[in-house]
């Protein structure tokens, strides 16, 4: 694979331009110029034996179809394929699970029944590699490098010919669903940034204000500590979460061109310049909750929600950890989340570079119903699959242009705006690199140091020592 398709495009790289606040806010044309943003993307993924198989059901379907108004859509509701299909899922978290069914429901074939399998997400994206061997028709994943990587690896089917159809989604999106032979092998469904989450009551109950410098962020850190409330969440379970910490620190002590560079691995993780990321996390370590390793993401939402931390640096998915049809205080909760960007560190890099990751779905090499699997995708990539799967789990941005943002949440559109007003877009640092080294050095490091900060340099000695034999 060629360097420079180890890179997440920048957005002045695929002609992205800037949306304000008034354009988002005119509706459906403000969240397409939004989605622009994103042709930088990329994730790993796994699965074992499934958890869960359940068949789709055939319910409003032709409706659902319909309302696309696209010829995908169109496509889907006509339903030339036939049989059965098979949907590998890492949606195992129980409100994205049952988004995700909500989506399928809507499926317009109703002569192609669609069996879900469920698999715990963190063992999905651990497997990923072994999975793709023997997997489902359709899995879920993500876009850019790694999607990159197993295409080029052989191990995801071409869908460049569903993508014929797709006219709702940007050419962004198409350019970070496409691998290095030019051909497209992914479907985005949404997308969501990663940003520093808070209780709007909490700040206002303590007259705290959202930081922009890196002091600011510090002292009101120490601020909430001197009142009893625990800064900053963290949580470390299946080793990606803090992978998000070390993207912040990094683009913002080092730009992101070095970012995405060091992610290709072209830079030293000996370099003086990632020392320096790791003595910047080190200043806040004190500041965060204790235990990080053992700590599941949904556990640090549940602390955010209690007001037992201050702050939480999480994707805006966080809010799905809440659940009104099972706790009544969950939507008032839901409600009072907000965000602010990552603070500034050197002024002269600033803080324009986001995570702004896509989640979507591939075909299997080989996969068993080929015309259906298709027919499941081209649904997908419409307004009416998108707009089924965030009425039931309103956590992202929807991927096509013309889904309503009628009914977004005030989360989700400053999620849009937050996003359309980046310079530069990341993945997140497990979908910005090779597979390997993501999965078996960063996660294994950065558990290491958050456990055990002193031993850094040995750490990075390490780190680097197996990333120039990975790629090699």
């Amino acid at each position: 694979m060629s360097s420079s398709a180890r890179r997440s495009p920048s957005p002045t790289q695929v002609g992205f331009s800037a949306l304000s606040r008034r354009q988002l806010l005119t509706g459906a044309a403000g969240a397409a110029g939004a989605a622009a943003f994103l042709a930088a993307c990329g994730s790993s993924s796994k699965t074992s034996s499934p958890v869960t198989t359940k068949a789709a059901g055939d319910t409003a379907t032709t409706k659902a179809a319909a309302a696309a108004g696209t010829t995908a859509a169109a496509a889907a509701a006509a339903g030339k394929a036939t049989g059965s299909l098979t949907f590998g899922s890492n949606f195992s978290d129980e409100k994205p699970k049952a988004a995700l069914q909500a989506m399928v429901d809507g499926f317009g074939n109703k002569n192609v029944k669609v069996a879900i399998n469920t698999v715990d997400h963190n063992k999905y994206q651990e497997n990923i590699t072994n999975y793709l061997q023997q997997p489902d028709d359709v899995v879920s994943w993500f876009a850019g490098y790694r999607m990159r990587f197993f295409a080029a690896k052989g191990l995801v089917g071409d869908v460049s010919d569903v993508w014929k159809n797709l006219g709702e989604l940007s050419d962004a999106f198409k350019k970070a669903a496409t691998g290095d032979d030019g051909k497209q092998y992914f479907v985005p469904l949404y997308y969501y940034p990663w940003a520093v989450h808070y209780r709007k009551s909490l700040f206002a109950d303590k007259g705290y204000k959202a930081p922009k410098t890196w002091d600011e962020f510090k002292a009101l850190a120490d601020k909430m500590k001197s009142d009893g409330v625990t800064p900053l969440a963290a949580a470390n379970d299946g080793k990606w979460p803090q992978m998000g910490m070390f993207d912040q620190l990094n683009m913002r002590t080092n730009g992101y061109d070095f970012h995405v560079s060091l992610m290709a691995g072209k830079e030293k993780w000996t370099d003086d310049r990632v020392m320096n990321v790791f003595k910047h996390w080190q200043e806040i370590l004190p500041l965060q909750q204790t235990g990080a390793n053992g700590r599941t993401w949904q556990e640090g939402a549940n602390a955010l929600g209690k007001k037992e931390v201050g702050m939480y640096l999480l994707g805006t998915f966080v809010t799905s950890n809440f659940d009104p049809k099972k706790d009544a205080t969950a939507q008032a909760i839901i409600d009072d989340i907000d965000f602010f960007n990552f603070p500034e560190i050197d002024p002269k890099i600033g803080a324009d570079a986001v995570d702004a990751p896509i989640d979507g779905f591939m075909m299997a090499k080989s996969p068993k119903n080929a015309d259906a699997a298709k027919e499941l995708l081209g649904y997908i990539g419409t307004a009416a699959a998108q707009e089924a799967y965030l009425k039931i789990d309103p956590s992202s941005v929807a991927a096509s242009g013309k889904a309503s943002t009628s009914g977004y949440s005030a989360l989700q559109k400053k999620s849009a705006e937050f996003v359309g007003s980046a310079k530069s877009i990341a993945q997140f640092l497990d979908r910005d690199t090779n597979p390997d080294f993501a999965s078996n050095v960063m996660g294994d490091a950065l558990a290491k140091f958050i456990e055990n900060p002193s031993t850094i340099g040995d750490i990075l000695k390490s780190v680097e020592e197996k990333k120039k034999a990975i790629f090699a």
